[in-house]
């Protein structure tokens, strides 16, 4: 029989205890040493934020989150706060993010670096990493102050498109040249500044992105023309031979008439000759050179229309002449290559010995005369009408319009301040005094049994005047007219001395005779008394407002054939006591 082992070898069974014992032995010590880690990792990366954190190199490790957060704001970095530079159609512009509503969210940021974990593993295993652990900024977005900025931006740098130009002005050629517009992308732009920011200390310029918008016109355009015309056709006066005389015509004088056009991209100047013309600096002159022809005079003879005074040709230089004269010149410089002669033309009185029997005046219609008292500018201004009314020729048809030949009253045309009524009230006015050469006229036309289109009486009676048969005129809102409606041309002869006014119509009567019947005063109104102050109070005596009617009647053979009623109202004329 065998005999038993003796060995120590152990069994499987009670060799496995040792292993066991040392193992946990081992976790024990492994369990102390971690401990102990763990305890030093969270001793050393203190309440909330790891050592060696930093934002932006400001180290806030060791810190709370709170205690972090006032460190990024006191110890901000200068990328926080810089001006963000951008450029807005090449101008560079300096954007400060806090106005822009651009910063660093401290509270937010100082979160973000606060350890994620406390666990055993994740802080014992910082204290073998290396120290250095960066975190981005947590930026803050405020879109209205964004766009605030963004709206400024636009507003220094938008621009609408100037076309490029060129104009005349006293005496000179003035050029605007052509510059492009721009308009900025505020979406786009915003967006940009939001990915700009923070910027870096010497960072380059951010393009803003701007849409532009190219004038039609080329600078190189104004260019040519202002060298090719504008320039010139300034350079100097231009001189024109009028007959043996000369006329130079400036600069000046010449830039009021020249305009500018744009012709599908090219520019071309032009000349208004009539305007030109009629430019006091050169009808003056020219009126002085040539002369309007001397119109004849009427009268009667032996019962017939005879030219008492014969007419007499004048020379007259036409706007068309007067074109063709400086147009060419208007391209040259140099007093030499700015002179040239001007046509004229021969001009016929209306009215002369010749030409009389064409005329078809032959008789009479008319005549009237109002008297009034003396004063110089009386003399002035209805010796000047008078010259200007003085032969007309109406033409079976036409309608004679008293503004349009006589003008306005300014002392270009040769008139000078006088009494008249304005208001209701004589006040000193530009021509006071036509009102006689009105009432004049409008009782030639009533005695010529002509047909009255446009009149108006004054607001009150003037005792000088025949009531309801006068008549008055303001330049812009009062005119006299009359039409001829008779089958022969109708003269108007007028003359004036310092105390009286003659109008006197010729051509051929529709009736033998034309009367006037007046009727009574009618509606009487008393005036009123008015103070009045400074130097333009003029002293005024009351008189009673009325109605009254006139009745025109035309005869032929002694007969009454037709009769008109004119029904005029006057105001009262109230009585104004100057102080």
């Amino acid at each position: 029989m065998p005999r038993p082992r003796t060995d120590h070898a152990p069994t499987p069974a009670t060799g496995s205890r040792p292993r066991l014992r040392t193992v946990a032995v081992a976790a024990g010590v492994v369990a102390v040493a971690a401990g102990g880690l763990y305890a030093t990792g969270l001793a050393t990366t203190g309440d909330d934020i790891s050592a060696g954190t930093h934002v932006g190199g400001v180290d806030i490790g060791g810190l709370s989150t709170a205690a972090a957060a006032e460190r990024l704001r006191a110890q901000a970095p200068a990328a926080w706060t810089a001006p963000i530079s951008v450029t807005v159609g090449g101008k560079t512009e300096r954007v400060d993010p806090a106005d822009a509503g651009l910063t660093v969210d401290a509270e937010a940021t100082a979160e973000r670096a606060a350890d994620p974990s406390r666990d055993p593993v994740t802080v014992i295993g910082r204290l073998f990493s290396s120290g250095d652990r960066a975190i981005e900024p947590v930026l803050a977005h405020d879109p209205a102050k964004t766009d605030a900025a963004v709206a400024a931006l636009a507003k220094r740098s938008d621009r609408a498109v100037t076309e490029g130009a060129v104009a005349f002005r006293d005496g000179k050629a003035v050029e605007t040249r052509p510059v492009a517009g721009q308009k900025l992308d505020t979406g786009k732009a915003a967006e940009a500044l939001r990915a700009a920011y923070p910027s870096a200390p010497g960072a380059s310029a951010v393009s803003l992105p701007v849409a532009v918008t190219q004038p039609k016109l080329p600078a190189a355009e104004v260019t040519r023309f202002l060298d090719a015309y504008a320039k010139p056709a300034v350079s100097g006066p231009v001189t024109l031979a009028v007959g043996d005389q000369k006329l130079r015509i400036s600069a000046a004088t010449l830039s009021d008439h020249l305009t500018v056009k744009n012709d599908n991209g090219t520019l071309r100047g032009s000349l208004d000759p009539a305007a030109l013309l009629r430019d006091p600096d050169v009808s003056r002159p020219l009126a002085a050179m040539t002369g309007a022809p001397v119109e004849g005079a009427l009268g009667l003879r032996d019962g017939k229309v005879v030219v008492v005074r014969e007419g007499k040709a004048g020379r007259e230089v036409t706007a068309k002449a007067l074109g063709e004269a400086v147009d060419p010149l208007l391209t040259r410089t140099g007093e030499a290559a700015r002179t040239a002669t001007v046509a004229t033309k021969v001009t016929q009185p209306r009215v002369s010995k010749v030409n009389l029997p064409t005329l078809g005046v032959t008789e009479r219609m008319s005549s009237f005369t109002v008297n009034f008292p003396k004063a110089p500018y009386r003399t002035v201004n209805i010796g000047r009408a008078a010259e200007l009314i003085n032969g007309s020729v109406v033409q079976p048809g036409q309608i004679w319009s008293f503004n349009r030949t006589v003008g306005e009253r300014t002392p270009e045309n040769g008139f000078v301040d006088g009494t008249m009524i304005l208001d209701g009230r004589y006040q000193e006015a530009p021509g006071g005094g036509v009102s006689a050469v009105a009432t004049t006229v409008f009782n030639a036309v009533f005695f010529a049994g002509l047909e009255p289109v446009e009149y108006g009486a004054h607001s009150f009676y003037i005792e000088r005047y025949p009531a309801g048969r006068e008549a008055t005129v303001a330049w812009g809102s009062l005119d006299q007219r009359f039409r001829n409606n008779t089958d022969k041309p109708v003269y108007i002869a007028a003359s004036a001395t310092d105390t009286s006014i003659t109008i006197t119509f010729y051509g051929t009567k529709k009736y033998d005779s034309v009367e006037a019947v007046a009727g009574p005063r009618t509606h009487l109104t008393q005036p009123r008394k008015i103070k009045g102050s400074g130097e333009q109070c003029v002293a005024q005596a009351p008189l009673q407002g009325f109605d009254i009617s006139v009745d025109r009647v035309f005869k032929n053979a002694g007969q009454e054939v037709k009769r008109e009623t004119f029904k005029t109202h006057y105001t009262p004329r109230d009585e104004v006591v100057c102080n």
